[in-house]
């Protein structure tokens, strides 16, 4: 059973940089597809980042640029690097993992969630 604790979310200043860590326990993360997440209050989940077995990333377009995804496999660690935040970043994060995902950023391909860590950018 794949458990995903977030963490390294806070409130940080337009033009800031955080980095967000998700930890996997219960499957070798090698292994997964994994994928980062965002819901703002009154909004919809959606896709920002993904990064497949072998290490390909797909990025929703809004961040292109800005956010960087990886995985340290030897950690079992996912991880969101954020730079340039702008106030539309807001919003609560999660990681998801899955062993396939046919549709990378759509929520509904992925099996195991996180609780989410808040983001908040002013």
């Amino acid at each position: 059973h794949v458990q995903l604790v977030e963490s390294g979310g806070d409130s940080v200043q337009a033009g800031g940089s955080l980095r967000l860590s998700c930890a996997v326990s219960g499957y070798d993360a090698l292994y997964l597809c994994m994928g980062w997440f965002r819901q703002a209050p009154g909004k919809e989940r959606e896709g920002v980042a993904y990064i497949d077995a072998d290490g390909t990333t797909t990025y929703t377009a809004s961040v292109k640029g800005r956010f960087t995804i990886s995985k340290d496999s030897s950690k079992d660690t996912l991880y969101l690097q954020m730079n340039s935040l702008k106030p539309d970043d807001t919003a609560m994060y999660y990681c998801a993992a899955t062993l396939f995902a046919r549709i990378p950023l759509m929520p509904g391909n992925y099996n195991y969630w996180g609780q989410g860590t808040q983001v908040t950018v002013s």
